[in-house]
This record gives structure tokens, sequence and C-alpha cells, in this order.
């Protein structure tokens, strides 16, 4: 990573503290595979090099997409909700049960959704009439609107206080602990000849008691190389999004990551409108692939790209969510790029805040514009390889990683 050593380094700088797992990256990813291990009896410390989560976890939607994800990302996104709901328990965050509302605005728009419903089981994906589909969105009106999709798999987060609370929770755990700001420069396997543990004796064995096992500093085959001094552990989950390349680089290229760059915006709330489930338009069928695995999608693909070619110009998935104080998170377009350029395109917001208030009826009023980014690939939806004997490497490269993370993670954890 990018960071710089502080000048100032804890007085055990150094120190090996073997515990079962070392998860490097506090994302939601991350943060998934330490709480399931924590639940799994297993002491775990999570390595992140900011003083906390600033990436992808706290830019996006705080959605879980479950129910437009299709063969293993469905079964996948569906293990991940169940886990999203029990540490949501635990940890103490909102989760909301709310689904999500697909709006349909065209008669091509219609088929795609008529043809998924009829996919699903029943009550999966219920279809609703234009006055059904305004009232959820919060519409005062159904003008514009022929009908619509309830996706009742779907939930919902507040990405600006979930990642925190989950961190939280991990560091208040007796076998858990968050070291922010501590960069992680590599991990791979423990040199038996020059591994020795600096410690012995009495301390030696207090720290083994606290890992797990007396003779877990012994079994420690991991070492992670960071900027306050290597750490041990029996495995490591590295979870570093789109910064794969930064460590591996020719992983990063072997699986073609790029960086996606998003632009996304906060609007004022709504006065007296309470949106509970996710909002998902045209373009978010064109996306997803619940949707674009069916027949049907590429009518629709042929009618935005005639009627909005600006929409397929800029990437756009236009769909929103309502924070708990009432303001909406909106958006969003996708670029992409081994690089992110930093700057925003005002024309690209523009095309994007239109879109939303033709599609929910209203005026919005933008109070924060923002930049996120996240690992994109066309060879996979996702990576997972071990780099090293014990050291593996996750990364959601598609863009759905709130949506897969936990039932990644236990996957990941059960291999």
């Amino acid at each position: 990573m990018s960071d710089h050593l502080s000048a100032a380094q804890p007085e055990d700088a150094g120190r090996v503290d073997p515990v079962d797992l070392i998860v490097v990256g506090a994302g939601i990813l991350g943060l998934a595979h330490a709480s399931l291990a924590l639940t799994q009896g297993q002491s775990v410390i999570v390595l992140d090099r900011d003083h906390e989560a600033v990436g992808a976890s706290v830019r996006n939607f705080g959605h879980a997409c479950v129910t437009a994800q299709s063969g293993d990302l469905h079964a996948i996104a569906k293990a991940s909700r169940r886990h999203w709901l029990a540490m949501a328990e635990r940890a103490g965050f909102w989760a909301a049960e709310a689904g999500a509302v697909v709006i349909a605005r065209t008669r091509a728009e219609l088929d795609v959704l008529d043809e998924l419903s009829a996919a699903r089981e029943d009550g999966e994906v219920a279809l609703l009439d234009a006055d059904e589909t305004a009232r959820r969105v919060g519409r005062p009106h159904a003008d514009g609107i022929l009908g619509g999709a309830w996706l009742r798999d779907d939930l919902r987060v507040d990405p600006r206080t979930t990642v925190a609370a989950l961190a939280a929770w991990i560091d208040t755990q007796p076998r858990g602990e968050v070291r922010w700001n501590t960069t992680v420069f590599g991990a791979g396997e423990a040199d038996p000849a020059g591994g020795a543990d600096p410690t012995d004796g009495a301390d030696r064995e207090d720290r083994a008691d606290r890992a797990g096992g007396a003779d877990l500093a012994d079994d420690a085959r991991v070492v992670v190389r960071t900027s306050r001094g290597p750490l041990r552990a029996r495995r490591a989950v590295v979870c570093v999004g789109h910064d794969v390349d930064r460590l591996w680089p020719e992983l990063a290229a072997e699986h073609r990551i790029q960086r996606c760059a998003l632009q996304m915006a906060r609007v004022a709330p709504l006065e007296a409108t309470e949106i509970a489930p996710a909002v998902l338009t045209a373009t978010s069928m064109l996306r997803y692939p619940a949707f674009t695995d069916l027949p049907s999608a590429q009518a629709l693909r042929e009618q935005v790209q005639a009627a909005r070619p600006e929409l397929i110009d800029i990437g756009a998935n236009v769909m929103c969510t309502q924070r708990p104080d009432g303001s909406l998170l909106i958006g969003d377009s996708h670029a992409y790029s081994l690089t992110a350029a930093p700057f925003l395109d005002e024309r690209t917001s523009q095309i994007l805040l239109d879109e939303h208030r033709a599609a929910l009826g209203r005026d919005l009023a933008v109070i924060e514009r923002w930049q996120g980014i996240y690992a994109s690939s066309d060879v996979a939806p996702y990576l997972v390889r071990e780099v090293a004997p014990g050291v593996t490497v996750v990364s959601v490269t598609s863009g759905v990683g709130m949506t897969l993370s936990f039932g990644l993670a236990e996957r990941t954890l059960a291999a």
C-alpha cells in the first residue's frame, strides 16, 4: 500500500502475536471474514491502513442486492443475507428486510419483470401495478409508470454506520482486535529457520492462551509484514478490494482487475416521505445477472440505447436508497481504468440527477457528491486465490461486495 510508515511506533512493534486468523482490510468483505471467524471461536486480528473505513464499503448504497443475482451468485447472496441479519442482531446495527422495488416505465421493462417473476419461486419477485409501485417508492402520483416489481429478499443497511459498528463489535470481542493505521506490505509462509518467536516463557504462554491454544505459536505458519512489525497467524485472508495490484500485481493482471469509478450523491430528505425498499430502474436491469440472463433483456437494452444513449454511455445504474435520516443515496455511473481519474464530471452527475427526478416524480436537492471506487473484472465476479500456504486473497470484482460479503466469507473460511 502507499501509506508511509508512522514515525511513532508502539513499544511492542515487531512482536509476534500468533492468532488463528489475520484479516487484511477492514471493509465489509474483510469484516465479514473476521466476524464469522469469531463466531466460530477463532482468534482474529483485522489490519487496515486507514484510521477508519473510507473505501467502497462506506461509499455505496448499503444495498444487499440478493434477488437480482443468479446461479452461484444467488446462492452466495442468500447465505450472505442470513449472516447479515444475524450480525445486525449481534453488533446492533440497522438492517432492514425491506426488499427492492423496480420501476417499469415501458413495455420492454415490464416484459423483463414478467419473465423474472415467472422464473422465480412464488413471492420472490412480486409484480406490482402502477399505483402500488408509486406508493412504495414515495411518488406523489403514478404518471409515467406502467408497473413494477418487488424483490422480496433484498436487504438494506446504512453504509455510513454499518462498517464502523461491525468493526467496533469485532474489537470488543475477547478474541478479536482491529488495528487501524497499520499498512500491510505482504504476507507469506513463515520461515521455519528464521521465524522463532522473539518472546518466551510466561509471556509466550499468556499470548498462546489468549490466542486460543498453547500450540498456536508453534502452528502459526503465516507471517504478515506490516508497518508496525510482523504478525503471525495460522491463516491470513487479504481483502483489499481494487488494491490487489499493490500487493500481488501478477494476480491482478491475470484476473484483469481494474478500478471502476462511480459518481454518486446524497440528496436532502423529501418531506413526509419514507422509501423503505431500495429503488431500481431500467438501467439496473441492464447490470444485474438475474435480469441480463433473460431473453427479454436484449430488447430492453436496445430500447434504452435508442431512447437514452447517454445512460449507456456513462454506464448508468439509476437507483437509490434512503438512509435512516431520510436523505437519499443516488447514483450511479461506471468508468473503468487501471487508475481512476479523481475528477467528477458534472454532465454525468446531471444526467443521473435528472433521471432520478423523473423516476421519483420529485425535485431533489443535492447535499453531497463523491466518487466511489471498486474492483472490477471481466474474468469472474469474484476472486479467491491462495497465493501462499495459508494466505488467501479474496476480492469481489463485480460491484456487489455488500451482497456477497458474508456468503463469500463463509465459503472461504470453510475451505
